[in-house]
């Protein structure tokens, strides 16, 4: 865990290039379809909140980006996450594969309105 990182741009930056480009796509991905979120860097890894709560996260590795979008996220779309490898609230897409930004974007958008239905004031 990258405890000493203070923004997403320093994450990203210790990263190979070839690992920055999808960790760049994947928050493109979660910034156009969560605009009002808040980023940060929480438990070493990039975090967006909405309404105070937590959104998602994601996390680069050497074979396969993390994305944590805790644990109704993952179980809302267990169909179209079931061909990749999971964990409690994760799961792993290989980086020699295509990433499935589509599949990014709808548990985002679960994720908002989850969060605007349980803690919007």
């Amino acid at each position: 865990m990258k405890t000493d990182i203070k923004t997403v741009d320093e994450y990203i930056a210790t990263f190979p290039k070839d690992i920055q480009i999808l960790l760049k796509n994947v928050r493109e991905t979660i910034r156009n379809k969560a605009p009002e979120s808040i980023e940060s860097i929480s438990y070493g890894m990039p975090a967006y909140k909405t309404y105070g709560k937590p959104l998602v996260y994601f996390a680069g590795y050497k074979k396969h980006i993390g994305f944590y979008a805790t644990p109704t996220g993952h179980s809302e779309f267990a169909n179209e996450l079931s061909n990749y490898k999971q964990g409690k609230g994760s799961v792993q897409f290989p980086v020699d594969h295509p990433i499935p930004y589509w599949l990014i974007e709808h548990i985002v958008v679960f994720r908002v309105k989850e969060n605007e239905q349980k803690f919007k004031k």
